[in-house]
C-alpha cells in the first residue's frame, strides 16, 4: 500500500513528529506502507519560505534529501496529474492541495491530510 503525505504532514513527519496524530504516526511508521511525497509540496515550501512564512522555514532541498534518505518515495507530477486537477470539485482553491489530490486520484493511492477541507474531496483521502 502507498500513501501520499500532504505538505503539513510531510513537514511534521520530517521535523516535528510530535505534531502528528497517533494515526498518522502509525501509518507513516508502518513498514508495509510506502510513504510518498510530491514535488508540489517542495514547491509550496519553497514559495512560502521565500515569502517569510514562519511555518515554512525548512530548506526544501535539505528536506528532499532527508526524505529520500529515509526511504520516502518521490511521486513525480505527470501531465495526467495536471489534467486531472480540472475534474476535482471546487471545494478548495489551493493549487498545491489540488495537485496532491489529483496525484492521489490518478495513482489510486490515499492522500493523508490533517486539513478538514481537503478531506471533503471524493478522491482517496484520509483525515489523520
Amino acid at each position: 500500500m502507498k500513501v501520499l503525505l500532504d505538505t503539513h504532514l510531510l513537514l511534521w513527519a520530517a521535523a516535528a513528529p510530535d505534531r502528528l496524530s497517533p494515526t498518522a504516526k502509525t501509518l507513516i511508521e508502518d513498514s508495509q506502507i510506502r510513504v510518498c511525497f510530491s514535488p508540489a509540496s517542495l514547491w509550496e515550501i519553497g514559495i512560502k519560505r521565500s515569502l517569510g512564512r514562519a511555518d515554512f522555514t525548512v530548506d526544501p532541498r535539505l528536506l528532499r534529501r532527508g526524505l529520500v534518505d529515509s526511504g520516502y518515495l518521490e511521486l513525480p507530477i505527470t501531465a495526467e496529474h495536471a489534467l486531472a486537477v480540472d475534474t476535482l470539485p471546487p471545494i478548495h482553491k489551493d493549487p498545491f492541495d489540488r495537485i496532491l489530490l489529483a496525484q492521489a486520484s490518478v495513482e489510486g493511492i490515499v492522500l493523508l491530510t490533517s486539513d478538514v477541507t481537503v478531506a471533503r474531496y471524493p478522491a482517496p483521502v484520509r483525515l489523520v
